[in-house]
């Protein structure tokens, strides 16, 4: 695979994401005088002195005249290098092929077709009442009923836009078309049909007419603010089903992955340890929604398509060497080590202080590579989808006490269940923790309740440990023995350093050690780690277990620390 040839691109849309978000669509002043509306006016009282120009379809041909030299505010400076223009427009409105005045303006007449694709224009749009859009909400603080959407329901309008709109450094537009073939997939989208959508007006690859749907359920935006949604935890499966039978299709080079700022990173890492492909996975979001100034997202989203279709990512096999990475202000970030620090742009971090960005896109375009990961990843994880098995165990607690039941991992046609995604907690505390001195497990209500939560699920549960730097270790010795108590009730306990530790966290015969991952990555590895090796040994008396029972806890755990070192 070079850049001469075309590569052929799966785009996965996730919810909450910026990169496929716009700003409100505002009613244009234009048509706000056409309507006698209260005009858009700048903080000395004016009327604003342009209109946000807004990517729109024209439903007829149209001839605009354009005025010579309008372009740059130099090409007048060189007009001796310019060929001549198609006309002159009079003062009486008239284009004529030659002056007849000397005020006469040289113009360019350009024809505008539908099938020309978007074109910038002010929006016209205003509210069923007569009165102007001001923002998403018909009633500010409304209900669902009351708003508009200002996410894309799939990736194929913000690429459109993109492809149309956006300009390359040697001035010229397509930066997809010319790079990529690109089909779009709502696997877990930030926009929805409230209404429905009939098939024949799909833009992703399904079949069949979308009924009606929910948000919170069948999509995930964040805007408008009090209606906004985040997807839970049995989503997951879904996520990870539709990303690995894509992936595993055959029809792809590679794949991108859109989703909010915060969150690419966890889903990004979670690819990572569960899709079982040797093409590459790319992550991107934005800061700055589509069309915003400024806006990050284009630029993150064609720098993907650059590095699939460069091929750099394959080793002599042909396999994926670089793992999933998140490509964000021309860096490629390891999925094991991106972190998000601010709500701007270039505000992603390397986490561990070990390395973590993989190589860039240069300001001239091109494409290096400074380190490979030395963790598995995709074909070479240990818990892939195709490595994991159809069934684990998991502790629960039942009228005879806590005992094992089965959880099935994957149903008949190796798809993830939502049931087999784990529920893994994060606790975290802070120097003079404890309310008193002597306090006993018995005497912390809240870490209790985390433990009897997870027992009270039926399912797969574990705990992360966000402790002292790099140890893990809490600072309360009531917490820690209660964690032991935990550890031998069956749900696994897994330690790292508070923040984003560069240090790596110790282990302990009963507690894994979480490496130097933040406690976000290592409760996504402790999520996969379950799904591949069950709960842990349920001693009879978890206060007291006994020699035989903590060397049976200490191997299992063995099992999982083998994971965490390596992946």
């Amino acid at each position: 695979m070079t850049e001469s040839h075309k590569v052929r691109i799966a785009h996965l849309s996730g919810p909450t994401a910026t990169i496929q978000n716009t700003p409100p669509l505002v009613t244009s002043n234009k048509a706000r005088t056409k309507h006698g509306l209260p005009l858009l006016t700048d903080a000395g009282g004016n009327a604003l002195r342009f209109d946000a120009l807004r990517a729109q379809r024209l439903a007829a041909p149209a001839t605009v005249y354009v005025e010579q030299f309008s372009a740059h505010p130099l090409e007048r400076d060189a007009a001796e290098l310019y060929g001549d223009p198609d006309g002159y427009l009079g003062a009486d409105g008239v284009v004529r092929p030659t002056p007849a005045s000397e005020g006469d303006k040289p113009v360019y007449a350009i024809e505008l077709h539908p099938e020309d694709g978007l074109y910038p224009l002010p929006y016209m749009a205003t509210q069923a009442d007569g009165s102007a859009w001001e923002e998403e909400m018909a009633v500010p603080f409304g209900p669902e009923t009351a708003s508009r959407q200002g996410f894309f329901p799939d990736g194929s309008r913000s690429f459109e836009e993109i492809d149309r709109l956006g300009i390359e450094d040697g001035g010229t537009a397509s930066p997809i078309s010319s790079r990529a073939t690109v089909d779009f997939y709502r696997v877990s989208p930030p926009g929805g049909y409230r209404k429905g959508l009939p098939a024949a007006e799909r833009t992703d690859v399904g079949e069949g007419d979308i009924p009606p749907e929910r948000s919170g359920a069948d999509f995930n935006g964040y805007k408008p603010v009090h209606l906004g949604t985040v997807p839970g935890r049995p989503a997951l499966a879904k996520i990870t089903n539709d990303a690995q039978a894509i992936a595993s299709s055959g029809r792809y080079d590679g794949l991108i992955w859109t989703q909010g700022s915060p969150q690419v990173e966890e889903t990004a890492y979670w690819f990572s340890l569960l899709i079982d492909t040797a093409i590459p996975i790319c992550g991107n979001a934005a800061q700055r929604p589509q069309g915003l100034i400024s806006n990050d997202g284009p630029k993150n989203i064609v720098d993907s398509i650059a590095f699939i279709q460069s091929g750099r990512w394959a080793g002599d096999d042909g396999k994926n060497r670089c793992g999933v990475v998140v490509i964000e202000e021309q860096q490629y970030f390891a999925a094991r080590e991106v972190y998000k620090s601010d709500a701007r742009p270039g505000n992603y971090r390397a986490t561990g202080g070990h390395g973590g960005i993989i190589g860039q896109t240069t300001h001239a375009g091109a494409i290096h590579l400074t380190y490979l990961p030395a963790y598995k990843h995709t074909h070479l994880s240990e818990v892939n989808v195709t490595r994991l098995p159809k069934m684990v165990q998991a502790a629960t607690m039942t009228a005879e006490g806590i005992r094992l039941v089965e959880v099935v991992v994957k149903d008949a046609d190796g798809r993830i269940t939502e049931d087999a995604i784990p529920s893994v907690s994060i606790v975290k505390e802070g120097g003079y923790f404890d309310e008193a001195i002597g306090l006993a497990p018995d005497d912390l209500p809240i870490l209790q309740a985390v433990l009897d939560q997870k027992l009270g699920l039926g399912r797969l549960g574990g705990i992360v440990v966000e402790g002292l730097v790099p140890y893990g270790r809490l600072p309360s010795k009531a917490s820690e023995a209660l964690l032991e108590r935990a550890v031998f009730s069956g749900i696994p306990v897994a330690r790292v350093g508070r923040g984003a530790p560069e240090g790596f966290a110790d282990p302990t015969p009963f507690t894994i050690a979480g490496s130097n991952l933040t406690a976000v990555k290592a409760r996504l590895l402790l999520m996969a780690s379950m799904m591949k090796l069950g709960a842990l040994p349920v001693a009879a008396d978890p206060a007291h277990p006994t020699s035989e029972e903590r060397a049976a806890t200490s191997a299992t755990v063995a099992a999982y620390q083998k994971i965490f070192l390596t992946h």
